[in-house]
């Protein structure tokens, strides 16, 4: 999965990887610790495996959320 990115990617390089999010919606789910990153300077670094732990975090609640709708 992403193989074409590097290991640490930048805020520009997130936005592509999340289906082309705006660059104010990255920052927000930064801020709002929902992806794991760092600082170096002024400038965001978020490691591809926590990109990718965001994201099967999202296909799990989205899962129990089916899953809950289906046994009502």
């Amino acid at each position: 999965m992403f193989q074409e990115y590097p290991d640490i990617v930048d805020i520009k390089q997130l936005c592509d990887m999340l289906g082309g999010i705006s660059t104010k919606t990255a920052y927000k789910l930064l801020k709002a610790n929902h992806i794991q990153h760092f600082k170096i300077g002024r400038a965001y670094k978020i490691s591809k495996i926590h990109i990718i732990s965001y994201l099967q975090n999202l296909i799990c609640q989205e899962a129990k959320c089916h899953f809950h709708t289906l046994t009502h």
